[in-house]
């Protein structure tokens, strides 16, 4: 089992949160160049796609550091990213299907599978926070 420090856990956070920042500027762009081109047909899962990793990614996690006071390992993290992924490329995706004009039953897996993604983040910081709570009374 390896342990991180404070620091290597904050690290972690800052480069999640600039990462998901640049991911949502390029979100952005994507949604522009392609609104371009889609003969002045629009869809707001295209246009507000940017917003899901701007929100969830970055803005989170500058609460996180700012207010938590146990911040959530890397497990934690990176199902949050995936969650943050899959709800952005689930948003593109309807986006490009409502831009085309034809429909999809499977875009329901996106929303869902994003959805088990937090519940797995949110299960893996709680256990994390009890482990970390049984290391402290065993040293003391």
């Amino acid at each position: 089992m390896t342990l991180y420090t404070l620091d290597d856990i904050i690290k972690n956070i800052v480069k999640s949160a600039l990462i998901n920042f640049v991911f949502a500027l390029f979100c952005a762009l994507f949604g522009a160049i392609y609104e371009i081109f889609s003969h002045e047909v629009y869809s707001y899962f295209m246009i507000y796609a940017f917003a899901i990793p701007l929100v969830m990614g970055t803005a989170f996690y500058i609460l996180i550091l700012r207010f938590a006071k146990r911040k959530p390992e890397r497990i934690s993290v990176s199902f949050w990213n995936m969650a943050i992924a899959t709800l952005t490329f689930g948003s593109i995706f309807k986006g490009v299907i409502d831009i085309y004009g034809t429909t999809n039953r499977l875009i329901i897996v996106y929303p869902v599978a994003a959805a088990v993604l937090v519940v797995f983040a949110i299960a893996s910081y709680l256990m994390q926070r009890e482990k970390q709570e049984e290391a402290i009374v065993e040293v003391v």
